[in-house]
């Protein structure tokens, strides 16, 4: 069985990620100043791989990126639609 890695998509939080941004009204540069606030580096390139699926996200990136948009980490797990 192939590893998550392995795979096609790096992470399972792209599109959701992209949505809650946008709706927050965050580029993905200013995403990246608040992740900083909480000590959490992921420069607004890395932010793009993982809203394109070719990046893998920590455990920590997504309690941080949760919690900077305001939404629990099951939404951004979420698979259901938008």
């Amino acid at each position: 069985m192939a590893r998550i890695i392995d795979q096609q998509k790096k992470n399972l939080i792209g599109a959701n990620l992209r949505f809650y941004r946008q709706k927050s009204g965050y580029s993905q540069q200013q995403l990246a100043d608040k992740l900083e606030t909480l000590a959490v580096y992921i420069c607004r390139g890395s932010i793009s791989r993982i809203e394109d699926y070719s990046r893998t996200v920590t455990d920590i990136e997504l309690v941080a990126l949760a919690e900077i948009l305001h939404v629990s980490v099951m939404d951004l797990l979420s698979t259901q639609k938008q």
